[in-house]
């Protein structure tokens, strides 16, 4: 039942998008993301509820904490939109399609990450402190290396792609693909969501062993890790312009990953309680938020 009412959700609300709000290609504002994102963040919640009901306290509160894992590394991935877009100067009014299409892909990408993950974690026992010792040394590089440059460029799906298909020197509308002498040539449109889809096959290396060391309920993991990353093209156009204030949000982020990385490690010898993995995880979050907009205040009053 509950995969029945999932499915429904989500197939319903990516046809509204497409098919209905976003039919014409525009430019999305913020009033229209704000809207947006408290549209995903009250389906999550609501669906949380329908689990709670359906299959009891403590998957809803997994559910919870693996959705609030999720949102929070895809709100730090946003920034990595953000050079994309800028390095291949995609027209603004088309930001939303290459999203859209871009998180259909990582849904698909993401099952498949979940799935095998979950069945090799559970026929070889060991792999989890393998993934627990990646998301710490993870979490450790977070911390340690504040600023990373971003080269989509040097991207080597992209490359090997240049190599065997043409590519058509501007945009041709909103199309990915162009008839052109009788070829068929990509749109850099098309190169755009390249770089997209496998750039967020490193972020999914980080992501699902994080929710993974929460419960290796592959239901659970998925429907949470879904309605993060459903949630996230409105968040990129809700916070785009703000992302620079939240200065620590990476710290949080690692200090996650490490807490993470440690609960999959000791959980064979130490359980922590699930509402005790959601008191880290959202006071951490909640903590690392506050002190950045106390800093940005502060800032501002200096200058």
């Amino acid at each position: 039942m509950l995969w029945t009412v999932f499915a429904i959700v989500v197939l319903a609300m990516l046809a509204l998008d497409l098919g209905v709000l976003h039919r014409n290609p525009h430019e999305v504002k913020l009033r229209e993301a704000l809207t947006w994102s408290a549209v995903w963040i009250g389906l999550a919640f609501g669906f949380m509820v329908l689990v709670y009901v359906w299959r009891g306290q403590r998957v809803a509160l997994e559910f919870l904490t693996c959705y609030l894992i999720e949102e929070s590394l895809s709100v730090d991935n946003l920034f990595v939109f953000l050079v994309i877009f800028s390095y291949f100067n995609v027209p603004k009014h088309l930001h939303h399609k290459v999203l859209f299409w871009g998180i259909v892909g990582a849904v698909v990408m993401r099952a498949v990450f979940i799935v095998v993950g979950v069945a090799v974690i559970e026929r070889f026992a060991w792999l989890i402190y393998v993934l627990g010792g990646l998301l710490i040394v993870t979490g450790i590089r977070m911390a340690v290396h504040k600023e990373q440059d971003i080269h989509p460029e040097r991207n080597p799906v992209l490359r090997l792609f240049r190599r065997m298909f043409p590519v058509t020197d501007d945009y041709d509308g909103d199309r990915f693909f162009v008839r052109r002498a009788a070829r068929t040539l990509a749109t850099p449109l098309f190169v755009v969501l390249l770089v997209v889809e496998t750039t967020d096959v490193a972020f999914a290396i980080d992501s699902v062993p994080a929710a993974l060391s929460i419960t290796l309920d592959p239901f659970v993991v998925f429907t949470s890790n879904i309605f993060a990353i459903l949630g996230l093209r409105s968040l990129y156009f809700a916070l785009a312009g703000i992302m620079p204030m939240f200065v620590y949000l990476h710290y949080g982020l690692s200090v996650i990953l490490v807490f993470t990385g440690v609960k999959m490690i000791a959980a064979h010898w130490v359980r922590i309680p699930i509402g005790v993995s959601l008191g880290v995880v959202a006071g951490v979050l909640a903590l690392s938020v506050a002190l950045s907009l106390w800093r940005s205040k502060r800032m501002q009053r200096a200058a």
